[in-house]
């Protein structure tokens, strides 16, 4: 479980534009490990897992996007009922509060990757490690 750079791209909501943000990443061989979206009238912020932060950070600049760096939890949970609820538990008993969260898995797979944005990552990380 580590704590992993994301990157927040606030960009126009339009026809194209994620696609063009998305290409731009391949083309420059960063590779989107997670992606999030949350979208307003005008605008969405595209929130990004990628294998070379600090390159995709520089292209996204460099593309006159307005880009943000945070750091996150990334878990690796087993796929089942309640695993999403016990790590809610562990950090709300910890007095950590979760900011916002998405995951992802398939009915088939035996597990899922949960990232969490939290107050505190470095301690949320330490708990969730002796915790699950």
């Amino acid at each position: 479980m580590p704590i992993q750079k994301q990157l927040s791209v606030f960009m126009p909501n339009r026809p194209g534009v994620l696609a063009r943000t998305c290409s731009a990443l391949s083309e420059a061989g960063v590779n989107i490990m997670a992606m999030a979206v949350h979208d307003s009238v005008d605008g969405a912020v595209v929130r990004f897992l990628v294998d070379h932060p600090t390159k995709a950070l520089l292209l996204l600049e460099g593309e006159e996007l307005f880009v943000m760096e945070q750091e996150v939890v990334v878990v690796e949970l087993e796929n089942g009922p309640g695993r999403l609820a016990r790590v809610a538990q562990i950090l709300a008993q910890a007095d950590i509060n979760i900011h916002y969260a998405y995951c992802t898995a398939t009915n088939g797979q035996k597990t899922g990757c949960l990232v969490l944005k939290t107050d505190q990552p470095d301690r949320a990380l330490d708990i969730l490690n002796h915790s699950l």
